[in-house]
């Protein structure tokens, strides 16, 4: 959930899509609309498109072809390659514990929504918008301001406490911002430990991470959620530009050391 706050906003476009099992939200101020306009239907279509080659529900898309050997990385789309190199990344820079690999098959699905909604943002800002928020599901990428003197602001809901919020994050200062959310309290437990293959058992049941980069928030909220509290928060604690806020079973709340600068 985002909301501005403070003075008279700019000119706004509002948009919703169902696309790749979610709901995707737009908020889009300033820009000349017609610019704006166009690239809020790129954007939407590129979401499309996304899911069309990343699905791994749907048997003939690319990267389930490439799964089963049927083509090769140089035969897909482009954005497949980037998508492996991201994930490579991902992998390398979490010690293992973000993973695009499940039940033996390549797997990106933890990577690409964040990746795709990170993505159709700045499509917008590059049309020229001022002020951009998109939600993919629940997670967040904001760019700009909504008005002179508004930052945007996202509450973190409160896995314990349905219809609450645990947390306010501000984007005041910052030109982008992304916030993503890993846990068990809407998917029940979805998320993967790489080490055994099944669901991760941890102290946890929410990780938020906040960073200027949704597709490495996505990634970094998911890993640490698969590390438990203790080595997660000190995994945390030690990436640049990175702010968490990590929530146990037991209602214990812990963060980064500059997550406070974060909230209002």
């Amino acid at each position: 959930m985002a909301e501005p706050v403070g003075a008279p906003a700019p000119a706004q476009l509002r948009h919703t899509e169902e696309v790749m099992g979610t709901v995707f939200s737009f908020d889009v101020r300033g820009g000349e609309p017609a610019a704006v306009r166009a690239a809020l239907d790129e954007a939407v279509a590129g979401l499309h498109a996304v899911n069309e080659v990343f699905s791994t529900y749907r048997e003939q898309s690319q990267i389930s072809r490439l799964a089963r050997g049927e083509v090769t990385i140089e035969e897909c789309a482009p954005e497949v390659g980037e998508v492996l190199d991201l994930c490579a990344e991902a992998e390398r820079a979490s010690g293992g514990w973000f993973s695009a690999t499940y039940e033996g098959r390549f797997d990106p699905t933890g990577l690409v929504k964040g990746w795709a909604t990170e993505r159709a943002a700045r499509l917008l800002v590059e049309a020229g918008a001022t002020g951009v928020n998109v939600n993919g599901g629940g997670d967040v990428q904001l760019c700009g301001v909504p008005g002179p003197e508004r930052p945007w602001r996202v509450g973190v809901a409160d896995p314990l406490r349905p219809g609450g919020l645990a947390a306010v994050v501000t984007a005041a200062g910052a030109d982008r911002l992304a916030v993503a959310t890993s846990g068990t309290a809407e998917r029940g437990a979805h998320i993967v430990d790489p080490r055994t293959g099944k669901s991760a058992v941890t102290d946890l049941v929410s990780v938020t991470v906040v960073a200027p980069s949704l597709t490495w928030a996505d990634c970094w909220a998911t890993a640490a959620f698969a590390m438990g509290s203790r080595e997660g928060l000190a995994w945390l604690e030690s990436l640049e530009d990175t702010e968490a806020l990590l929530i146990t079973a037991g209602d214990e709340v812990r963060c980064t050391g500059g997550l406070a600068a974060r909230l209002g």
